[in-house]
């Protein structure tokens, strides 16, 4: 049976949708028109209404583009989540540019290859990250703003002072082609741990936007919701989960710069959020603190689980608390990101990803060959076709080809779907790691730790974490006669990697197993690790 999940679609959900040709930008005007005096964003007790929202960005959008900002310009946003990186994202778009996600924790070494690959020659990221863009090679080349009060430097500018002192709009009229226009380029990691840009058009995000909208069911209200918005904008699930759909939807953005339980437990009592995107460390840590209390977390609607699977028991356990749903789902940079969500009415299978979303198709096909789809129950790859499916990868033709076939995304996830047509992750794409929610590859951390010069080999894997879902774990040879303590191998990563890629568990051998030909079993490794777990060794 063809499609055989549309029989659990709720009442109200159509199979499908008329997605608007329209520009990202373009929310947020409509959004305005509609609710001037609506509360848009509170971040750090400040308010800001849409009203003034819409007016800063189109502030600084007129003076990005008296600077020279032109039509494909690639502005690189390096910042937490803010009012400052929603009217920089909002205002590279209305002038036709390109926004270039940038994590806040990464290191010159990350930053070098962004900037290389990207070609992205716009900065705007807090003071604090001067030092990291002075020592990139062609780091005086860059258009560099800083969102800070301090004396700004020589070949610099200054967010705020762009904003208040651009006190006439003059923006360009940019002529923008929604189906082929670049929006967003995220990075992400490859299968060979190289990261590759993901081409996201304005209408790849606006059709994930109402997609998402719509399989709410009416939960999603427009206006009136409150998100708590800590999952972090730079991350293609905060992009849309959090800052996309809620200003679509004429919501407030709580933002958030980390999560921290404290900060979560207080913002939760003081906002009242209905609506939370986050991870399941993050319910877990909710579930085990004790200020969490019901009362706390009972404004709550709807919470939108992603990044990793949620333990099913925990799942539970929460939603008893607070009297709200979990609602898992399922998503990937390539598809920006939602392509698959149980219902937040209907049958919802504690486990299971759900089932596609309006517009989108699904299926599960053999491994080899990728052409035979497989019957119910069979684990196979999972691929997908739908209009939030990325235009390619940044500069890199061939492992678009290898990604998208036919009209179809292969995600290089192993998965299987049930009778109902609801899926199931059984596998993800080789060796990825995915701790506290953010996919980290290992050999981006072998590399780092090659550069010592004590190490002779090194492996690196995730080991289960009943908190961060999984953890990072280094196995290391050393060099004949030479040392090394876990605590060095760990200050040395921390000088070069984002500190969620860090090894967090490290042990030395003699030597690693490998091939009659010298390839490194990877796998081995993993299954020594799962049977001493098993029997209580580790």
């Amino acid at each position: 049976m063809k499609n055989r999940w549309l029989n659990y679609y709720p009442e109200n959900v159509p199979e499908t949708l008329e997605i608007p040709s329209v520009s990202i930008y373009q929310l947020l005007e409509r959004t305005t028109t509609d609710y001037p005096n609506q509360i848009a964003v509170i971040d750090e007790k400040k308010e800001w209404s849409y009203e003034t929202l819409k007016k800063y960005t189109d502030r600084f959008a007129t003076a990005l583009h008296k600077l020279g900002f032109q039509k494909g310009d690639k502005l690189a946003i390096m910042l937490p989540n803010s009012v400052e990186y929603i009217i920089s994202y909002y205002a590279a778009l209305r002038l036709g540019g390109i926004a270039v996600q940038v994590n806040p924790l990464y290191q010159t070494s990350e930053l070098d290859y962004l900037f290389e690959n990207s070609q992205a020659r716009w900065f705007v990221g807090n003071d604090v990250q001067r030092s990291k863009l002075k020592a990139l090679p062609y780091g005086d080349i860059l258009k560099t703003i800083y969102v800070s009060k301090e004396t700004v430097y020589e070949g610099e500018h200054h967010f705020y002072k762009m904003i208040i002192e651009t006190d006439e709009v003059d923006l360009p009229e940019v002529e923008i082609d929604p189906k082929n226009d670049v929006a967003v380029l995220q990075y992400t990691g490859g299968t060979t741990g190289r990261s590759k840009g993901v081409m996201l058009t304005h209408f790849n995000l606006i059709a994930n936007v109402h997609q998402s909208f719509v399989f709410s069911d009416g939960f999603f209200e427009r206006p009136g919701e409150r998100v708590l918005s800590v999952t972090p904008f730079f991350h293609v699930y905060g992009m849309t989960g959090a800052m996309n759909l809620t200003i679509f939807a004429a919501g407030t953005i709580i933002c958030m710069k980390r999560f921290t339980i404290e900060q979560t437990i207080e913002y939760m009592r003081k906002y009242r959020p209905t609506f939370f995107p986050g991870v399941p460390t993050m319910y877990i840590a909710l579930l085990r603190h004790p200020d969490a209390t019901e009362e706390v977390l009972s404004s709550m609607k709807v919470c939108n689980s992603g990044s990793a699977p949620m333990p099913v028991e925990a799942m539970k356990e929460f939603e008893i608390k607070t009297g709200s749903f979990i609602v898992e789902g399922y998503g990937l940079s390539e598809a920006a990101p939602i392509t698959h969500r149980n219902p937040v009415t209907g049958l919802k299978k504690p486990g299971s990803i759900g089932i596609p979303l309006p517009n989108t198709e699904s299926k599960i096909v053999d491994r080899e060959t990728g052409s035979m789809e497989l019957p119910p129950g069979e684990v196979g790859e999972l691929i997908i076709k739908g209009p939030q499916v990325m235009k390619g990868y940044w500069n890199n033709e061939s492992e678009t080809v290898m990604a998208l076939r036919d009209g179809w995304l292969y995600t290089g996830d192993l998965a299987k779907m049930d009778e109902d047509g609801y899926f199931y992750i059984v596998g993800r794409k080789k060796d990825l790691i995915i701790a506290s929610g953010y996919n980290v590859y290992p050999t981006e951390i072998e590399d780092v730790l090659y550069e010592h010069p004590a190490v002779s080999e090194a492996c690196v894997f995730g080991v289960a974490d009943s908190y961060r879902g999984e953890t990072v774990k280094a196995v290391i040879v050393l060099k004949e006669n030479l040392s090394l303590t876990k605590t060095e191998i760990i200050d040395w990563c921390s000088k070069r990697l984002a500190v969620y890629k860090v090894p967090k568990e490290i042990s030395f051998r003699d030597e690693l197993p490998k091939t009659a030909v010298g390839k490194l079993l990877r796998h081995k490794l993993v299954a020594e690790e799962v049977a001493a777990s098993t029997k209580g060794e580790v």
